[in-house]
Parts: C-alpha cells; structure tokens; sequence
C-alpha cells in the first residue's frame, strides 16, 4: 500500500469493553479506497475543504497538514504539487520507492501502519462523551499540547465529530474522525491529559467515535506509528486488524 498519513496513537490503557453489534466486515474491493485516503477524502466527502488542482489536494492550512495526489504515477504530479504548494515548500511524503526529481528534498520519512476495524470490534455510545466545536477549539488545543497525540489545528474540527470527557469543566479526553475516504472514516486524536491516563477514556472515546461512524454506514481504520507497539496491541484487543504498512512524512519542493 502507499499511503503516507500521519499516525496518531491513544494515550491512555484500555479497559474491557462491553459487546455491541457487530458488522460483516468490509469487502476487499471496498477497502482499496484506503491505499490513498487522503485523496479519496479530498476528492469526497471533504472535497468542500479542499485547495489545489486535478492532480494534487489539500487542506487548507488551519485544518490539517495533509494533503494528496491522485497518483504519483502522472507525469505532471510533481509539477502540480509545486503548483499548488510554492517552492521550497513541505509537502506529504511519496512511498519510500518513489524516486524524487532533480531539486526535490526528503526532509522526513517514517514508517507507520493502517488498521481497519472487523467484526470483533464491539462499539457503543460513551454517556460521558460530549460534542465538541468551534467554542471548544481553546481546550481542544490545550489539551493537545499537554498530550501530543498528533497534528491539530484551530479547524481541524471541521474534518468531522469530535467528542470528549471534561472532569470539572477541565477537557481531559478526545477522539474524533479526520480523514473520511469513500465508505471509510479514519479515528484521529485520540489523547487523554497526562494526569487522567488509567482510566481506560480513550478506548472509551474510540468505542464511542467508532460506534456514530457506523451508525452512518461507514467503517473505522486508523494510522499508528509503526514502532509504537502499544498502540498497535491495544487497537487490535478492541477488534481492529492490521491491513498493511505506510510511510508518512515530508518532502520539500525545489527553491
């Protein structure tokens, strides 16, 4: 597969959830989508937010850093990420064996994995969990920098439906979804405030952002770094399974 998505993990432990329905699994064919997400998301349902050309997408800047191409295959891909982007400019990173041209600059490159949700994955609404938006933007952000799940930004909220606990009107947990490729919605965010880890509000927040992403007739998958081993384990307890391996980082454009 050659998506390039940044991963985020959770940041609390897991606690033992209780059953929930169960779906038949996503068939094969729906699941090729997911080898470029960020453009099917772009070119789909967040085509409303996305800036750019026929060849290359982005989010606007105060939404998200991810951007896509519809193949690193077209010829005139490089120059449309330069159109898009300026020179001298970051952009996600091809797969590891796409060679970049003349001028190009591989600033970053990590290994990550994709996860997709199965029919052992037993979701449920969290009675703890609220709705958050532009008014929680403030606290969204605080808690993301005394966490570090990940890039967020003042609209990525926009993207789809965030939840959260707060503990005495002070926010302590997240999720919500980012991207939304065709049939598909990726869990994101997911963080919990260092002094309120243990008590299992991740898993909980997952289960519940998993549970409206069915409800709409879409399927869960996430991104994990690849040598974050926790993560990867505690996604697979709740009923995800490892679909395959994927790059992210950047790359910078000619000057």
């Amino acid at each position: 597969m050659t998506t390039t998505t940044t991963p985020t993990g959770p940041t609390d432990a897991a606690q033992a959830p209780r059953p929930g329905p169960a779906p038949q699994p996503a068939s094969a064919a729906s699941e090729s989508v997911l080898d470029n997400p960020r453009w099917s998301s772009l070119t789909g349902v967040h085509a409303h937010l996305a800036e750019g050309n026929e060849l290359a997408l982005r989010y606007p800047p105060d939404v998200s850093p991810f951007a896509g191409v519809r193949s690193w295959d077209e010829p005139d891909v490089w120059d449309a990420v330069v159109d898009l982007v300026g020179p001298g400019a970051e952009f996600p990173t091809p797969p590891a064996d796409v060679a970049l041209p003349a001028g190009w600059e591989r600033v970053a490159l990590h290994q990550g994995v994709q996860l997709v949700e199965t029919e052992a994955l037993r979701t449920r609404p969290d009675p703890e969990a609220v709705v958050l938006g532009a008014d929680d933007v403030p606290d969204m952000l605080a808690l993301v920098e005394r966490s570090r799940p990940g890039p967020f930004l003042p609209r990525t909220y926009l993207m789809g439906r965030y939840v959260g606990v707060r503990r005495e009107g002070r926010l302590v947990a997240m999720a919500g979804e980012r991207l939304q490729p065709t049939g598909w919605t990726e869990i994101s965010a997911v963080t919990t405030d260092p002094d309120h880890r243990g008590q299992g509000l991740a898993t909980r927040l997952v289960l519940d952002v998993a549970h409206h992403v069915r409800e709409r007739g879409a399927r869960a998958m996430l991104h994990a770094a690849g040598d974050n081993a926790h993560a990867i384990r505690l996604y697979e307890n709740l009923g995800f399974r490892l679909r395959g391996h994927t790059t992210f980082g950047v790359v910078r454009t000619p000057s």
